[in-house]
């Protein structure tokens, strides 16, 4: 007598793997990135360094002297200070090259899949909302410091891959995407709360009048992409004229003019053509732009507008003790080096929880925890906020700045010592990516042609 065999078990679904290898164009484009930013990142801190020197010596009225300069046309509400033209002008070059990495990362590049922009994404937030909270409740007795809320909100990337760059560190291109996705991420956050929370007295007229250019500006550059992507001349007499434009509409609109960079940076085309698509389609003129504007992004503006924001009168050690017991500073402190890696690790493992997805197997914890750490890098753009929070030159305004510099040193340091205990492991698996992309036929010495 036979016995039926018993049901087959069915097979486990597999678990879903976050911070997966990615492919190997994106990584070298990744790559490619941010070695640049290490050379702005080591300008940025030199550039800061001297602000830092020069404010403190003898000399110093003639640094706040040259930073309060005014130059501009008045009619047009451009009579600035040579300050606040390094904060709205030269930082709008910043942000509009976050617009152009943001929407190819979601359109073209690894991101644009969920199971794979989703654990970044949310991480920024937990990232942005965590110091927000702890800033809030430190500085909760005091509604005027309270309006610094938004100041540890941001990663600043270029001081961040400086630090990697000091020590040595052979970061995976998993986690170097993923620190690259978090920090564009925070600075879409940062600039959005900018716009809302630390806008002026609205003008509808000049807002309403901005369309006009940045629709033409979107139109040519969406229609005629491959003649500006190939002439180069092209871009900067006619695409250039209307991004200005733009950019002073919005700034006498009362709305923060760097709001401005990041519309004309989502305005360019990523995909080479209209039928194209994914990255098989080639450089694009977002890309192409990334390519011509990073440098004036990374080695001028953002280093200009640091020199410029980081001058700060210490007054001696008494002066830096008042400023570094200044809830405001405090608040800054504990938000950058405890919140951003509570938030950003504390999501990413809540996420885990809900999805049951797991770790790549190259990666540990402790690997994420050291990401998050050098998360808490707030530079850039919480100096701008402060700013705006605050008033250039206020003694609030010092004091954050101060809890700014000490937050960044102190979240350098702590990252350097995490990072440096798995340099080894990090070493076998950017070795194990080479030879992976070997057995793709992808030679390593393979490269983007921004000009194809």
């Amino acid at each position: 007598m036979s016995h039926p065999h018993p049901p087959a078990r069915p097979s486990p679904t597999p678990r879903a793997t976050i911070l997966g290898r990615g492919s190997y164009a994106e990584s070298l484009r990744i790559g490619e990135i941010l070695r640049k930013e290490t050379v702005g990142g080591a300008l940025l801190v030199m550039a800061a360094a001297v602000a830092l020197i020069w404010a403190n010596s003898p000399a110093s009225e003639s640094y706040f002297a040259l930073r309060d300069f005014k130059v501009g046309y008045e009619p047009w509400q451009l009579n600035l200070s040579l300050g606040a033209w390094a904060a709205d002008g030269l930082l709008a070059v910043f942000f509009f090259l976050v617009g152009l990495e943001l929407k190819r990362e979601f359109v073209a590049g690894d991101l644009r899949q969920l199971s794979k922009s989703v654990v970044p994404v949310a991480a920024a937030a937990g990232g942005v909302l965590i110091p927000a909270v702890i800033y809030a409740v430190v500085n909760s007795g005091n509604p005027e410091s309270v309006r610094g809320w938004a100041i540890p909100t941001a990663t600043d990337i270029a001081f961040a891959v400086a630090v990697l760059a000091i020590i040595g560190s052979h970061l995976p291109s998993a986690l170097r995407i993923f620190l690259l996705t978090l920090a564009v991420v925070d600075d879409l956050i940062a600039i959005t709360i900018i716009a809302i929370f630390y806008s002026g007295e609205l003008q509808p007229v000049p807002l309403l009048l901005a369309v006009l250019p940045l629709g033409l500006y979107t139109y040519l550059a969406h229609r005629h992409r491959r003649f500006f992507g190939l002439k180069a001349p092209a871009a900067w007499l006619i695409l250039l004229p209307l991004g200005l434009a733009t950019w002073a509409l919005v700034h006498a609109s009362g709305i923060h003019a760097t709001v401005a960079g990041v519309l004309l940076g989502f305005a360019i085309p990523v995909l080479r053509s209209q039928a194209s698509g994914g990255p098989e389609a080639g450089p694009g003129l977002s890309e192409i732009f990334e390519h011509r504007f990073r440098p004036i992004s990374a080695g001028v503006a953002v280093p200009v507008f640091a020199f410029f924001s980081a001058g700060v009168a210490v007054g001696g050690w008494g002066g830096l003790g008042m400023a570094l017991t200044d809830p405001v500073a405090v608040g800054i402190i504990l938000a950058l080096v405890l919140g951003k890696p509570a938030g950003i690790l504390g999501t990413t493992w809540l996420l885990t929880r809900l999805t049951r997805a797991r770790l790549d197997s190259s990666f540990k914890w402790i690997d994420i925890f050291g990401v998050s750490i050098l998360a808490g890098i707030g530079f850039t753009v919480s100096l701008l906020v402060a700013e705006l929070s605050f008033g250039q030159g206020s003694p609030r305004d010092d004091h954050a700045k101060v809890g700014i510099l000490a937050a960044s040193l102190l979240a350098a340091l702590l990252a350097s010592v995490v990072l440096r205990t798995r340099n080894r492991q990090y070493r076998r698996a950017e070795e194990a990516e080479r030879r992976d992309s070997d057995h793709d036929g992808i030679p390593d010495a393979y490269q983007h042609d921004p000009g194809s």
